[in-house]
């Protein structure tokens, strides 16, 4: 009688194993290494607000002298390259996802495109009515407002308990920021902001390590 070159059958219990396998690894395979959703933006916001802190301080005050101009282009071409890197990294993630996933991502990021553009249009309208301390307050302040409600929408939509709760922290301290006053608000959110989203990326990649 000739052996039997089939192997033995594979019980329930690991075959589901190697099911649950490979679905973690097609998921890690799809999805970006978190911390390019959260440290582009967190390194941005740090530098950023950090630079207006420092330059347009509490009371009128300079703690750093540089002209007028350089926080606010830097922290422009910060979040330009913070663009480019999260494009990039989703792109090349969310490549091959179709359907409602990713109808359920163009409608979020066109979220992003037409909230900015009302937030610009309306700010750009009040704005010159204001001191130059106020119309800076107003401007950062309504771009931390959309963007932490924004957060919470995509934590939502995706029920992201790391997107929700960042949401819910960028809210909390823009409103201390603003009551602080100009200047304050800056540090408030380069430190809470910027800091926050580098420890939310932490976060969630340590979760998906522990947890795929």
């Amino acid at each position: 009688m000739e052996p039997d070159d089939d192997p033995p059958p594979i019980d329930a219990a690991t075959a589901m194993r190697l099911i649950d396998a490979q679905r973690a690894a097609t998921v890690q395979s799809l999805e970006p290494d978190p911390r390019l959703h959260y440290w582009p933006w967190g390194v941005a916001w740090l530098i950023g607000f950090g630079l207006f802190f420092l330059r347009f301080s509490p009371g009128g005050r300079t703690f750093l002298a540089m002209p007028e101009w350089l926080p606010l282009t830097a922290l422009f071409v910060l979040l330009g390259a913070a663009s480019v890197v999260f494009a990039v990294g989703s792109a090349r993630a969310y490549r091959q996802v179709t359907g409602e996933s990713a109808r359920r991502g163009s409608w979020y990021g066109a979220a992003w495109g037409l909230g900015f553009l009302s937030l610009f249009t309306v700010a750009g309208r009040v704005s010159d009515s204001l001191p130059h301390d106020l119309a800076g307050l107003l401007w950062s302040a309504l771009a931390v407002g959309l963007t932490g409600a924004l957060h919470m929408a995509g934590g939502a939509i995706w029920l992201d308990r790391t997107l929700f709760r960042l949401g819910l922290w960028l809210t909390a301290i823009n409103i201390v920021g603003v009551l602080a006053g100009p200047g304050w608000h800056a540090l408030v959110i380069a430190l809470g902001g910027g800091g926050g989203m580098l420890l939310a990326g932490e976060l969630s990649r340590l979760r998906r390590r522990d947890h795929p």
